[in-house]
């Protein structure tokens, strides 16, 4: 059973979500909340904190991507979204404004559990010692998490994106699969749904110039070879 102080904000217009969630959350042990808009979540989250958050991008008001980057201003708390719109902008835009994750709707809320628990686990961990790791020039640094190129430009990734550059960068020049990705970054199984990795790959490779993350055609990705 989980521990009864953990906590989950649910910020949906739908009160049939609402009450279906509520009833899973609930069975679970996690403390459920609800906000219909993004402003009510904000106010409730600038007062009392939760364990997570999941976030529906179709708000009335302001939508659940600008709902993100106002919660991102004051708190790192772990976000999930919920979409409907099952394009790739709403995910890049979703994961850039610091989404840890997203689920497109209708989803199974199974995987959905697993998803909540595997980033509540991975912000529950005790904060390791701070490493360096250099991958051809590239020195990443566990402790400020940040990246510094050979030209000494320095890149702070979001969250979750360093936990994958760092994912891959303790398997330099490993193929790992979508699926072992998933599992060492996430933290959770293997549910069909991949395109969270790649989206975050390609943010990587945006963001920090030159990086030497290699596609590995029917496997997966490598850092360094």
């Amino acid at each position: 059973m989980v521990g009864l102080t953990r906590s989950v904000l649910l910020v949906e217009d739908d009160d049939a979500i609402a009450d279906m969630l509520r009833g899973f959350f609930e069975r679970d042990g996690y403390r459920f909340l609800h906000a219909l808009t993004g402003e009510e979540a904000i106010e409730r989250l600038r007062i009392r904190p939760v364990s997570a958050i999941l976030l529906d991008i179709n708000l009335p008001g302001i939508d659940g991507i600008e709902t993100c980057r106002r919660i991102r201003e004051f708190s790192q708390t772990p976000v999930i979204m919920l979409t409907a719109r099952d394009t790739e902008v709403d995910k890049v835009l979703g994961l850039e404004m610091g989404a840890d994750d997203y689920v497109t709707k209708p989803f199974s809320p199974r995987e959905l559990m697993a998803r909540i628990k595997a980033v509540l686990r991975r912000s529950e961990e005790p904060p390791a010692k701070p490493r360096l790791l250099d991958i051809d020039g590239y020195e990443i640094d566990d402790g400020k998490r940040t990246v510094t190129t050979p030209s000494s430009v320095v890149v702070e990734p979001t969250a979750k994106e360093f936990d994958l550059l760092w994912f891959l960068a303790e398997n330099a020049g490993l193929a790992m699969s979508r699926g072992q990705i998933l599992e060492g970054v996430w933290g959770y199984e293997y549910f069909g749904e991949t395109r969270t990795v790649d989206v975050h790959i390609r943010q990587l490779r945006k963001k920090i110039e030159g990086i030497p993350i290699e596609t590995v055609w029917g496997v997966g990705y490598r850092l360094g070879r």
